[in-house]
């Protein structure tokens, strides 16, 4: 079972238990399990985080960057052993610690076999930015930024336009606009932080608060034949315009081999998929996107310049 590992960082105060607690209380039918690194002796946020669910683990009194990387994958090796399995992780750094590190450990071949980094977000307090800008010229604080699939803006709710807007231009010195997005008391949309199962359905989730900004979804299936180079290029398309593409294929040149192909941001991997897509399909793909901004016409079309006539 392959267990997909979602990563949070953020500076200290940027609301990353808040969001942590939502996911947790708000789980979309998934089962997840959260690593907290608490950098003190006391585990005041694991402490938080077990008022919602059973499935917190604290790694404390140390960073998961630099002391704890043995701590943390040893966690990871236990918890995906547990019986049920979760159906994802999700770790929470401490505020001091720089993701590229974590990110690093997270590619230990042994643990990215069976539990894949699938996303990394990082929270920002826009009005820690308007009291002390120069904050954006932290080194610690651009490169939680530049590690980031995405970066959410937290307790927009709190902060007028204006104070968002200069927000979104300190981070945009850093990461491009479509990867910044506004939340508040820590909500936000699944879609955006785990893929959807391509095979399976959800299991009917508890009522969601509203979610900050919509998203659209479209998926694209086919029985034709299709060329893994073609996709290659498509995809590079694509890319830009979407937030997260996932999928099942079967392209001409590897027959016997299904591959799994998932994007986040730009970010791009195939990789041997342990099943087919389903139905005599060469073809499952799901795409998300901001409502508005995926067009079903032109993705459809864009997607058929990959079959083999």
């Amino acid at each position: 079972m392959i267990v997909p590992v979602l990563l949070v960082a953020g500076a200290l105060g940027a609301g990353k238990t808040t969001l942590l607690n939502h996911l947790l209380a708000y789980p979309d039918g998934r089962r997840i399990a959260a690593v907290v690194n608490d950098f003190g002796a006391v585990d005041i946020d694991a402490q938080l985080l077990g008022s919602v669910t059973e499935e917190v683990i604290s790694l404390k009194n140390g960073c998961i960057c630099c002391s704890l990387q043995g701590d943390l994958l040893r966690t990871l090796s236990s918890v995906i052993k547990r019986d049920p399995a979760p159906d994802a992780i999700a770790i929470e750094t401490s505020g001091i610690s720089d993701p590229a590190e974590i990110i690093r450990n997270l590619m230990d071949p042994v643990i990215f076999k069976v539990a894949p980094l699938e996303t990394v977000v990082t929270l920002v307090d826009p009005q820690r930015l308007r009291d002390d800008p120069s904050v954006a010229d932290d080194v610690l604080w651009r490169s939680q930024l530049r590690a980031a699939d995405f970066v959410l803006l937290t307790k927009s709710d709190l902060l007028d336009r204006a104070a968002l807007d200069e927000a979104r231009a300190l981070v945009g010195r850093v990461k491009p606009a479509s990867s910044i997005f506004e939340i508040a008391r820590g909500v936000v949309a699944p879609d955006l932080l785990f893929s959807r199962d391509i095979r399976a359905p959800r299991t009917a989730p508890r009522q969601l608060p509203v979610m900050s900004e919509p998203f659209a979804t479209i998926t694209w299936t086919s029985k034709a034949p299709l060329s893994l180079d073609r996709f290659q290029q498509v995809i590079g398309k694509l890319a830009p315009r979407t937030l997260r593409i996932k999928g099942i294929l079967l392209f001409t040149e590897h027959p016997a081999q299904p591959i799994l192909f998932q994007s986040v941001a730009t970010r791009g991997t195939l990789a041997p998929s342990p099943v087919p897509p389903a139905d005599g399909l060469t073809a499952q793909l799901v795409l998300i996107g901001r409502e508005g901004e995926l067009d079903a016409d032109q993705i459809d079309a864009l997607l058929r310049g990959v079959i083999i006539d």
